[in-house]
């Protein structure tokens, strides 16, 4: 673009101006298109349930050579999958297949994954209504299905 205008008549340009500009930044065009909310499987919520599918490692990135459990989940409102981290030491021997569980962000900057597992997204907080941290510490026993 060139000059500003300038002169007597210049407010509807100046405002036609300002309204293109504005789609140049990225939050703005994401925030007018609702976007996070058309890709997020959870759709704007912090939270959701989900069915486990399958449990399964994942190679953790560069320097680090861990094998990082998870699971992936099929979400009860939208029916969408997901693959999400399971916290702490020990924690894939407390979740089977078809368990339900209760997913939540991990964290991760924007939205993203955090730390060492690609593209995992969310964590894992609750397996059939019972607390995950509370299953590992040993302050509840496993509910029978």
């Amino acid at each position: 673009m060139g000059k500003k205008t300038n002169g007597i008549n210049t407010a509807a340009k100046l405002k036609k101006r300002r309204a293109v500009s504005k789609w140049m930044d990225y939050k703005y065009a994401r925030r007018m298109l609702n976007s996070k909310e058309k890709s997020d499987p959870l759709e704007g919520t912090s939270q959701a349930t989900g069915i486990v599918l399958e449990k399964i490692q994942l190679e953790a990135k560069q320097p680090n050579s861990a094998m990082r459990k998870c699971v992936r989940v099929q979400l009860i409102k939208n029916g969408r999958q997901v693959t999400a981290f399971l916290p702490g030491d020990g924690a894939t021997k407390l979740v089977d297949e078809h368990d339900e569980v209760m997913i939540e962000s991990i964290g991760g900057k924007m939205g993203r994954a955090k730390g060492d597992i690609p593209g995992v997204r969310w964590q894992v907080i609750k397996v059939n209504d019972q607390s995950l941290r509370a299953l590992r510490s040993g302050k509840l026993e496993k509910a029978r299905k």
